[in-house]
């Protein structure tokens, strides 16, 4: 049963993508690639790829993963001036005995194989940047819950007051999606195999060199073709302590339902002795059979699925949570 899972709102036309690409026969591993290379050049999507907002510095960098179900897997991290981070990840995997490369390193390793510098920058991520540099406390990033409607990320401007105003989505130049979070990507192909992929600009503003789940195998992404594919967005460092994707197909493994593996999940970050309000998680998983679940830690998280089940439709759903806390005040 072809089946494609993908992550937040800005997910759903890369999931229609990869939905597309399986169920004309293509690959699972190909219909990954392809969706994320999608997102890595829509520039309303300021979490991913060219346009994504820059980091302290107001350098973009990128980080990505990718994974079969053979186990076979690839990564990147701290990747600048190139856009399509997905595909060098694959080309890790599949043209150098190692699973990760990382910054200058991976980016000679990019060059070498073929692909095209570009500036990841725009004008638009570069005004914000700079607003944000002039005064980083009065700049965040908040979480929409479900009942405002929205379920994406926003922008947010202090005032000396503390009296918070939401930024117009015209002011940063992104009128479908405003979105901090990563892109992933699990799908079950025709001949049901299995695989996923990652790809993200991290956090906005971030510390320089800072890395999160994404491009780490078994945090952000984790594909066993014999058992499930799972994949995690959302608070890299809570993803990471957790091992939250591995996790997850581990409990596959043991016989656990997918609707339970994700209850566990879930239950695991929530956990954390790190754990704040401003942080979001959410999971997806689909099992070696076709069954999928998911899952997240606050309300607000959806996820794009298309299957054969559902007719090929493509839709957006609303993940469940436990969570009953108070809006996010700040990511």
């Amino acid at each position: 049963m072809p089946i494609s899972l993908s992550t937040w709102k800005h997910g759903l036309q890369p999931n229609q993508i990869t939905f597309d690409k399986i169920i004309s026969g293509g690959s699972a591993l190909d219909a990954v690639e392809l969706g994320a290379r999608y997102c890595e050049s829509d520039l309303t999507c300021m979490s991913v790829g060219k346009g994504a907002i820059p980091d302290e510095l107001g350098q973009v960098t990128l980080d990505a993963s990718i994974m079969d179900h053979e186990g076979s897997c690839g990564s990147v991290a701290f990747v600048r001036n190139y856009e399509h981070v997905a595909s060098i990840a694959r080309r890790v995997m599949e043209k150098t005995p190692h699973v990760m490369l990382a910054g200058e390193g991976a980016e000679r390793f990019a060059e070498r194989e073929g692909f095209p510098r570009t500036d990841l920058l725009t004008e638009k991520a570069k005004a914000l940047w700079e607003e944000w540099r002039k005064a980083p406390d009065k700049l965040h990033i908040r979480l929409r819950r479900a009942e405002e409607g929205e379920h994406e990320y926003a922008f947010v401007k202090v005032d000396d007051e503390g009296r918070e105003t939401e930024m117009n989505r015209d002011e940063i130049g992104a009128p479908r999606n405003v979105s901090h979070d990563t892109i992933g990507i699990i799908a079950r192909d025709a001949n049901g195999h299995l695989a996923g992929a990652c790809t993200t600009s991290g956090l906005a503003f971030k510390m320089q060199g800072r890395v999160g789940d994404s491009p780490i195998i078994g945090a952000g992404l984790y594909v066993d073709g014999k058992h499930g594919a799972a994949v995690a967005t959302g608070n890299g460092e809570l993803v990471m302590r957790a091992c939250s994707s591995f996790y997850m197909v581990e409990l596959l493994r043991q016989g656990v339902e997918p609707e339970e593996v994700c209850k566990r999940a879930i239950a695991r970050l929530a956990g954390d002795k790190h754990l704040k309000d401003d942080m979001q998680v959410g999971i997806m998983l689909i099992r070696a059979d076709g069954k999928w679940a998911t899952r997240s830690l606050r309300s607000g998280f959806q996820y794009a699925v298309a299957s054969d089940t559902a007719n090929g439709r493509n839709v957006l759903q609303d993940a469940f949570s436990d969570d009953k806390s108070e809006i996010i005040n700040q990511f």
